[in-house]
């Protein structure tokens, strides 16, 4: 005669989450769990809720999970659920829109108030009727420049003017504060990047493979050569005057490069995937966009040469820090901004 089940067996342990990986993503991203009981389970991976919306499960695994962030979902809490019972909650962080409908190829630029000034560039040698769109903090978009053809790097200058290059004329414009446009550089190749010293100097990346200065007085300079990149160049300057540079290719361990003050230029960071607009916080650590160990996002690379995923997120081709304390993120469609806690570094 069969002999009964006990029915003092235990039940399974409640599912755990001890930590999130990163602690902050964009609709759509992919963030991991770590913890106890995460799955999978005889039927499957474990239900995991994003603000009270449902997420696809990646990978389930007894200590990890991973996870796609739900479109809908906004900053909230994550929480797993078995039929044992549910997990704690930890909170994430969620990156919201606050503009669609663009088409950013490199960092968006905010000014001194926080408004933030992204593209709508379109394919090479096509017009689009709208350059620049200006964008309010609370997300309001508005039309801000037009006629400029495939507009790219946008960057200010210590006086507070906005400039933006255009690859496929090879010209630097300067925006006044009614959007008109007046060249202020030509001859720059396909200008792609643009970033401004203290000292006033603008920094035009030539994705071709030349970095060129322009100094206050409009005369321009060969600061560096640099391998050419089928996508663009991707600049920032540090306190120090040193030029972070990123050229993307289709090599999955590619380079930041730092160039002194005398145009010689050397690896600072190496182990990227396609690495595009990049920003350099108070504390000295570089944030770009790219690709880590295989994840895509925002990541953080320390002094030391630490490098983790800040943000996780797909699509992802510009960041810039904003004054009134959040970080500015662009897709290749629309820009959002994030609370990470950190302060930009500021230069004038």
């Amino acid at each position: 005669m069969p002999r009964a089940r006990s029915q003092s067996a235990e039940a399974p342990p409640d599912p755990r989450i001890d930590d999130i990986v990163p602690a902050a993503a964009l609709p759509l991203g992919e963030v991991e769990l770590i913890g106890a009981h995460l799955g999978p389970l005889a039927f499957g991976p474990p239900a995991v809720l994003v603000d009270g919306h449902s997420a696809h499960v990646l990978m389930s695994r007894p200590t990890r999970l991973a996870l796609r962030i739900p479109e809908e979902a906004s900053t909230g809490l994550i929480e797993v659920r078995s039929p044992s019972g549910a997990s704690n909650t930890v909170p994430l962080r969620i990156g919201h829109q606050l503009s669609a409908g663009l088409h950013p190829v490199t960092s968006p630029a905010v000014s001194r108030s926080g408004m933030i000034y992204a593209t709508i560039s379109g394919p090479r040698g096509k017009q689009t009727p709208v350059s620049i769109v200006r964008i309010s903090p609370d997300g309001r978009g508005t039309p801000f420049v037009t006629g400029i053809l495939n507009a790219t790097g946008l960057a200010f200058n210590p006086d507070g003017d906005l400039f933006v290059t255009s690859r496929a004329e090879g010209n630097v414009y300067r925006i006044d504060p009614s959007g008109e446009s007046t060249v202020y550089a030509e001859g720059m190749g396909v200008a792609t990047g643009a970033a401004f010293d203290a000292q006033g100097n603008l920094f035009v990346g030539d994705r071709s493979g030349t970095i060129f200065k322009i100094d206050p007085q409009r005369k321009i300079f060969v600061y560096a050569t640099l391998e050419p990149s089928p996508a663009a160049y991707h600049l920032a300057v540090n306190g120090e005057g040193t030029l972070f540079v990123t050229t993307p290719s289709l090599n999955s361990n590619d380079t930041i490069w730092a160039i002194d003050t005398h145009g010689q230029s050397s690896v600072w960071y190496r182990g990227l995937g396609r690495p595009q607009g990049l920003a350099l916080s108070k504390d000295g650590d570089v944030y770009v966009t790219a690709c880590l160990h295989g994840r895509r996002g925002l990541v953080r690379i320390t002094a030391a040469g630490q490098a983790s995923l800040a943000v996780a997120g797909t699509n992802l081709v510009g960041v810039a820090f904003s004054p009134l304390g959040t970080t500015v993120l662009a897709t290749n469609e629309a820009v959002y901004d994030v609370d990470l806690g950190v302060e930009g570094m500021t230069l004038y």
